[in-house]
């Protein structure tokens, strides 16, 4: 299994574990991504966005809710106040052999080590919205996501919220 992790910086040469402020109460870490949520950080780093996709927990009620008559069983959510950032960004997707990794997180595809790790390899990602659609990820823009934030934990699709402290007020 390959593992991501995603930047803005082409010069990372050794990624080594950091400590989380937000995460005081566990080891500093190497934070990697699998490759079927890897769309969720098809974005700038301080984007705000709410991810949310399908599964057989769904229930009918909320696959019409969250998806209506799309087609698509994974959405990300962005507000529109960051679309020219999205659209002018250029990102780096730095691959990992999943060898020292461990799971974090199944649900949202996170994967952690405690030591520090050599990528395996590098890519510059263009058009990252070509790059989204192309691969069927809904990408829907709206004004405030805190409508999502509050109704999906109450629901039951599957999610991951990146990045909230950077949502706009409403």
């Amino acid at each position: 299994m390959k593992l991501y992790h995603f930047s803005e910086d082409p010069t990372i040469r050794l990624f080594t574990p950091r400590q989380l402020p937000y995460r005081l109460n566990e080891p500093a870490m190497v934070w990697a991504i699998d490759g079927t949520h890897a769309y969720n950080y098809y974005f700038p780093r301080d984007c705000p966005r709410v991810c949310f996709w399908l599964d057989a927990q769904t229930t009918d009620a909320d696959r019409e809710r969250f998806f209506g008559l799309s087609r698509t069983s994974h959405v990300v959510a962005v507000e529109n106040g960051w679309l020219e950032r999205i659209r002018s960004a250029r990102l780096y997707r730095y691959e990992f052999e999943s060898g020292p990794f461990v799971s974090y997180d199944g649900n949202a595809g996170y994967y952690i080590t405690e030591e520090a790790v050599e990528p395996a390899a590098v890519e510059r990602m263009d058009d990252c919205l070509g790059l989204l659609a192309a691969a069927g990820i809904e990408v829907r823009f709206t004004p405030s996501l805190r409508p999502l934030r509050d109704a999906i934990p109450r629901s039951t699709v599957n999610f991951s919220m990146i990045r909230m402290s950077n949502a706009a007020a409403e």
